[in-house]
C-alpha cells in the first residue's frame, strides 16, 4: 500500500466520477453512512442535501464529518477526507451547485435539468473544509492480482 500525496488525493477525488460515502453521527451516537454526489471547490468538498434529511439533522448536531471515496477495481485505492461541514441555503448558490454537481455525474447535456430538479426549496449546500486528508493507492500491493 502506498500513501497518496495531497495532489494525488485531489486528483483522485476529481476523476473519474465516483460516489462519496458520507459519515455523520446521529444524536444518539449511532453512525450514518450514505452515498453523496460531490464536487470540489479548491480543497473544500461540496455536496447537497435536503434541509430535513437525516444528514442535515446530524450535521446540525455534530458538524464534524468524514467522506470516503474509493476505487473498487484492483489494485484498489481510496481517499478519506475528514472535516467540518457548513450548510447554506443561498438560492443562487444552491442552483449553481445543483447544476455543477448534476453535470459532473450525469453529463453536461443534463446539467441544467439536474440543476433545476435539485435546487428547489428546502435544498442545502454543504461545504466540508478538510482537517484531515489522506489516501492510499495500490492497496493490494504485493499480493497477486486477479486475471
Amino acid at each position: 500500500m502506498e500513501r497518496m500525496t495531497p495532489e494525488e488525493c485531489r486528483s483522485f477525488l476529481l476523476s473519474p466520477v465516483r460516489t462519496g460515502k458520507l459519515a455523520t453521527v446521529r444524536k444518539d451516537g449511532r453512525p450514518l453512512i450514505v452515498p453523496v454526489w460531490y464536487d470540489l471547490e479548491g480543497e473544500t468538498l461540496v455536496f447537497m442535501t435536503g434541509r430535513d434529511s437525516i444528514k442535515a439533522r446530524n450535521i446540525r448536531h455534530e458538524p464534524r464529518v468524514s467522506v470516503c471515496v474509493d476505487d473498487e477495481v484492483t489494485p484498489f485505492a481510496y481517499v478519506e477526507l475528514a472535516g467540518t461541514a457548513v450548510m447554506s441555503d443561498d438560492a443562487d448558490q444552491v442552483r449553481y451547485w445543483a447544476t455543477r454537481i448534476g453535470g459532473r455525474y450525469m453529463g453536461q447535456a443534463l446539467a441544467e435539468t439536474y440543476g433545476q430538479i435539485n435546487s428547489g426549496s428546502g435544498e442545502l449546500i454543504v461545504h466540508v473544509t478538510p482537517t484531515h486528508l489522506y489516501g492510499y493507492k495500490e492497496v493490494t500491493g504485493r499480493y497477486p492480482q486477479p486475471t
